[in-house]
């Protein structure tokens, strides 16, 4: 007897998350998807991110223009594509066109950092009640990645977030005070902040920002 195949949806990515698991392809060229559950979840705790005083700068200086949801289709390319230190990467065409997908359902989110028009930095993820779910970010420009993070965190903070979802910790995100926590403990949050209410601040204006970045870099001083 043969086992049927089950169509990856939208709406199965999101029933998926809310139990705790993701999807990954094997490389840009692989045709299928898998789900994963780590023994082993990183997370960015929202009360313990790390901002230092030459991040700040860059952030409230002019180096880059950071918008949110403007160019969401560009950023996931962008995350998508070959550097240098990363020449092949888990973001197939299939996974483009379900994050596409949650896009348009308002699910997914990208924040974009730009430099003379261009885009040279970004990150995406899927927001699920107070819960979001961070999939992948890209740098052309020095620290374009880190200035999109920065603004994640200060919109999810403003926005009544309680979990940033990392998946797995690298060391670019354990500067910033990313951890490992043990999968059962995870799912525990997970369950918690998943129906908490949060909203998605596409703009929340350029002094509330600066404000909470503030908060932050002062808190990473505590």
């Amino acid at each position: 007897m043969s086992r049927r195949s089950v169509e990856v949806t939208a709406d199965l990515v999101l029933r998926a998350y809310r139990h705790g698991l993701f999807p990954m392809a094997e490389g840009r060229a692989g045709d299928k998807l898998f789900w994963l559950d780590p023994i082993k979840r990183g997370i960015l705790p929202l009360d313990g991110f790390h901002l230092s005083r030459r991040l700040l700068r860059t952030v409230l200086s002019d180096s880059f223009t950071v918008t949110a949801d403007r160019n969401f289709a560009g950023t996931i390319a962008g995350c998508a594509t070959p550097v240098p230190d990363r020449t092949d990467t888990w973001i197939n065409p299939q996974i483009e066109r379900l994050f596409t997908e949650l896009f348009r359902l308002g699910y997914a989110h990208s924040v974009e950092t730009w430099q003379d028009g261009t885009l040279v930095g970004g990150l995406y993820g899927v927001a699920l009640g107070g819960a979001f779910f961070g999939e992948s970010m890209f740098s052309f420009a020095r620290d374009a990645s880190k200035v999109a993070l920065v603004h994640l965190i200060a919109r999810l903070r403003l926005g009544g977030f309680r979990l940033l979802d990392t998946q797995f910790v690298t060391a670019h995100l354990a500067q910033f005070g990313a951890e490992e926590i043990p999968r059962d403990i995870y799912k525990q949050l997970l369950a918690e902040a998943v129906d908490e209410p949060a909203i998605w601040l596409t703009d929340p204006g350029r002094d509330t920002l600066a404000a909470e970045f503030r908060r932050l870099a002062g808190r990473s001083e505590d």
